[in-house]
C-alpha cells in the first residue's frame, strides 16, 4: 500500500514502518499494541496508511491502575474503528506483591496480555511503539541497576521473546519522541494522556523529566551513543549466548529441565555463570541478580552431585533449586521446606464412571488416560507372568471386574500415599520411595494417581497397585491395559 507524507517527521515514520512491513509476508496481519498515547497512536495511524486497515489489529490492555482506565479504553476503542481497524481489548490484574515494582509487574501483565490476545487472532507479529528516547532511557535505567550485558542491551528492534510464539518489532526504536509528536500534530490525531507519566516517583519518569533535558544540553548526541552501547551489548551477548548454547549441549538433561551437576562444575566460574543465567532464561524465569545465581554456584561447589541437595537454600522466582543424583533443577516452592513431598500444583478431582470408554482426555494434566482391552486368553498369559517377575507388563493389566467396582478418579498427590507393587502379598511402600528407586526425579513426579472409588488404582510411571486388584482374577475374563500419555505423546 501507497501513501503519501507531508512532512519531513510523517516521511520518517512512514519509511520506518515500510522497511518493517517489508520483512513481512504480503499477506501477513500484524497486532499493535495499542495504549491510546501519542506513541502507539502515530504507530497504529502509521501502520494502517502502510499496510491498510485489514491487515492492522489493535490490541489494548486495561490495567485497572487509572480511574481513567474505562476512558481510555472507549477512547482507543474509537480511535481504531475510526480507521477501520479491527479493536481487541484484556483486562489484567497487577500483582502488588511486595519486593515487586508496579512497573515491573504492568510491563509483565501487559505482555502476556497482549501475547494471549495475538494468539487468539492468530497473529504472529506485535508491534510495538518504543522509540530512540525510551531505549535511552532504558539503557541509562540498567547502567545505575548494575546490570549485565542482557540488561544494558535494553530493547531489540525485533525479538522472539524465550516462551512466546509472538515476535516483537520496535519499527520506531531509531526515532525521536519529538519526531512522534510531529507526525500526531501533522496528522491532527487524538491522544490520551497518563498521568502517571508526570510522577517522578517512578524511575524512569525520573530520568524522562529530571535527567535527559539535562543531559540533552551537555551531551547533545547522547541518545545515540546510548543505542550504540545497546548494539555493542546485544551483539556481546550473542557471543555468550552462542558459548552458553554449546555447554548447554553437554550439560542438558531431560530436554533442560535439569543439568548434570558434574559437568556444570566442571566449567571454570564465568562459563558456569553463563551457563546458569542462560538455563534459567530457557525455563521462562525473570532474571536474578549477580548475587544470587553467584551464591548459587558457590552452593552447587560445595553440594557434591547427588549428595546433600538439601543443604541448597537458593530461592528465584517462586523455584527453589535442587540437586538430585547428580541432576540440579529447579522445584516450585521454597528450598527451606522439604523435596517433593506432595503435588507442586493443585487440580480438582476429576470423576469418571467407565462403561468401556478407551481414552479419558484430562485438559488440566495435559495428558491422557488410554485404557487398551485384551481378551481373556491373554490376560490369562500375562496374569501367570506377574507371579514371575515384579515389574513387566502384567503389572499394567486390571480385569475390567475391577475398573467398573467404582467411579474412576484422578488426584494429585498428598503425600504418604502407599501401593504395592509386583507380585501378591507384598509389603506396600510409599510412592515417594518408589520414585527415588526408579530414579524418576521430583519434576516429573507431579503425575496424576488414578483411584476406583476410594482405592488407588495406578500411578504412571510405576504401574498398578496389586493391592486393589488383588481379588480380581485376570484369568478369567478380559482386562485392560492402562497407560498415562503426555498431550505431546498422542500421535
Amino acid at each position: 500500500m501507497t501513501t503519501t507524507a507531508d512532512s519531513s517527521a510523517e516521511r520518517l515514520v512512514i519509511e520506518a514502518l515500510g522497511a518493517a512491513l517489508s520483512g513481512l509476508d504480503s499477506n501477513a496481519r500484524i497486532a499493535v499494541a495499542f495504549s491510546g498515547g501519542v506513541d502507539s497512536s502515530v504507530l497504529l495511524d502509521a501502520a494502517v496508511r502502510v499496510a491498510g486497515a485489514s491487515r492492522c489489529t489493535a490490541l489494548h490492555v486495561h490495567h485497572g491502575l487509572s480511574p481513567h482506565a474505562d476512558t481510555w479504553l472507549a477512547h482507543c476503542e474509537a480511535f481504531a474503528r475510526e480507521r477501520g481497524v479491527e479493536f481487541d481489548a484484556r483486562r489484567v490484574d497487577v500483582s502488588r506483591a511486595p519486593g515487586l515494582s508496579i512497573e515491573a509487574a504492568a510491563r509483565d501483565a501487559r505482555y502476556r496480555a497482549l501475547e494471549a490476545m495475538c494468539a487468539t487472532h492468530g497473529i504472529g507479529t506485535l508491534w510495538l511503539a518504543q522509540h530512540a528516547d525510551d531505549q535511552a532511557e532504558t539503557v541509562l535505567l540498567q547502567l545505575l541497576r548494575g546490570a549485565g550485558l542482557a540488561g544494558l542491551a535494553a530493547m531489540a528492534p525485533g525479538s522472539l521473546p524465550t516462551g512466546a510464539s509472538t515476535t516483537r518489532v520496535r519499527p520506531l526504536l531509531h526515532l525521536l519522541r519529538a519526531q512522534l509528536e510531529h507526525y500526531a500534530s501533522a496528522r491532527k490525531l487524538r491522544w490520551i494522556d497518563d498521568e502517571s507519566n508526570a510522577d517522578t516517583r517512578y524511575a524512569r519518569n525520573a530520568l524522562r523529566h529530571q535527567v535527559m533535558p539535562v543531559l540533552a544540553v551537555h551531551f547533545p548526541g547522547f541518545r545515540d551513543a546510548l543505542a550504540r552501547t545497546a548494539a555493542h551489548s546485544a551483539s556481546a551477548q550473542r557471543l555468550l549466548d552462542t558459548l552458553a548454547r554449546a555447554d548447554m549441549e553437554s550439560a542438558s538433561r531431560d530436554e533442560g529441565r535439569a543439568l548434570a551437576h558434574d559437568v556444570l562444575l566442571a566449567l571454570d566460574d564465568d562459563r558456569a555463570l553463563n551457563l546458569l543465567r542462560y538455563w534459567m532464561r530457557t525455563l521462562g524465569f525473570v532474571a536474578a541478580s549477580s548475587a544470587r545465581v553467584a551464591d548459587a554456584l558457590r552452593q552447587l561447589r560445595e553440594v557434591a552431585a547427588g549428595q546433600d541437595g538439601h543443604r541448597l537454600r537458593i530461592d528465584h522466582a517462586g523455584h527453589a533449586l535442587r540437586s538430585y543424583r547428580g541432576l540440579v533443577y529447579w522445584e516450585a516452592g521454597d528450598s527451606s521446606e522439604p523435596a517433593d513431598e506432595t503435588a507442586l500444583v493443585e487440580r480438582e478431582i476429576s470423576e469418571l464412571a467407565w462403561q468401556g470408554q478407551e481414552i479419558w482426555h484430562l485438559p488440566q494434566w495435559r495428558g491422557t488416560f488410554v485404557f487398551a482391552m485384551v481378551d481373556a486368553a491373554a490376560a490369562s498369559d500375562v496374569a501367570d507372568a506377574t507371579h514371575a517377575a515384579p515389574r513387566n507388563e502384567a503389572c499394567d493389566m486390571v480385569p475390567v471386574s475391577v475398573l467398573q467396582r467404582a467411579s474412576l478418579r484422578v488426584r494429585a498427590r498428598r503425600g504418604g500415599e502407599r501401593m504395592r507393587i509386583g507380585v501378591p502379598n507384598t509389603p506396600s511402600r510409599t510412592l515417594k520411595n518408589l520414585f527415588q528407586e526408579r530414579g524418576i526425579p521430583a519434576w516429573k513426579r507431579d503425575v496424576p494417581l488414578l483411584y476406583v472409588g476410594d482405592e488407588l488404582l495406578f500411578v504412571p510411571l510405576i504401574g498398578v497397585n496389586r493391592g486393589t486388584v488383588r481379588d480380581a482374577s485376570p484369568e478369567r475374563e478380559a482386562c485392560v491395559k492402562i497407560v498415562w500419555r503426555e498431550d505431546l505423546l498422542i500421535a
